[in-house]
């Protein structure tokens, strides 16, 4: 029984003591959506170098893969695009050699003219969140915005909003 009770307690220090790897995906500029073209770097931000994280991506049509397999340039633990395309819409993440993940972030990728300049990470309901319309060319025009096909409120050109969720 001692014995038993001993090897219990050793195991509980020992997995109270191991540090856990975590990473976070840091997307440099800090946003959601990019033009066509835009240039674009995600990187694994770690506490652990030799956990090895790379990052990953599922594309619309579902196909899993990571950095360096036929997209974008891989830097050890940071991918970078110099012209990112619509193609490359899809939800990002980082994982380790054993498979742990990190949260994972929906970027969108616009051949249009207006994108929607909104935090790159999730927000709670009840948080203040600024977003703001982004052209691809100067204009002047004001800025509607809508929540489920509802009109919020409309801005002056080049004035952010606040919004509390």
């Amino acid at each position: 029984m001692e014995e038993t009770s001993l090897l219990w307690l050793i195991s509980l220090i020992s997995l109270l003591s191991c540090s856990t790897n975590q990473a976070g995906l840091t997307v440099s500029p800090s946003r959601s959506q990019f033009f066509k073209g835009d240039s674009v770097s995600l990187s694994c931000e770690e506490d652990n170098i030799s956990a090895g994280w790379t990052v990953r991506r599922n594309r619309t049509r579902g196909t899993r893969t990571q950095c360096g397999d036929g997209w974008w340039r891989n830097e050890g633990s940071t991918c970078k695009t110099s012209s990112i395309r619509e193609h490359n819409t899809g939800v990002y993440w980082c994982e380790s050699r054993e498979g742990a993940a990190s949260s994972s972030i929906n970027l969108t990728v616009s051949g249009g003219s207006v994108i929607l300049q909104s935090p790159v990470l999730p927000v709670m309901e009840g948080d203040d969140v600024t977003l703001s319309c982004q052209t691809k060319t100067s204009s002047n025009l004001p800025a509607a915005f809508i929540k489920d096909g509802s009109l919020i409120r409309t801005e002056p050109a080049g004035f952010c909003t606040n919004l509390h969720l």
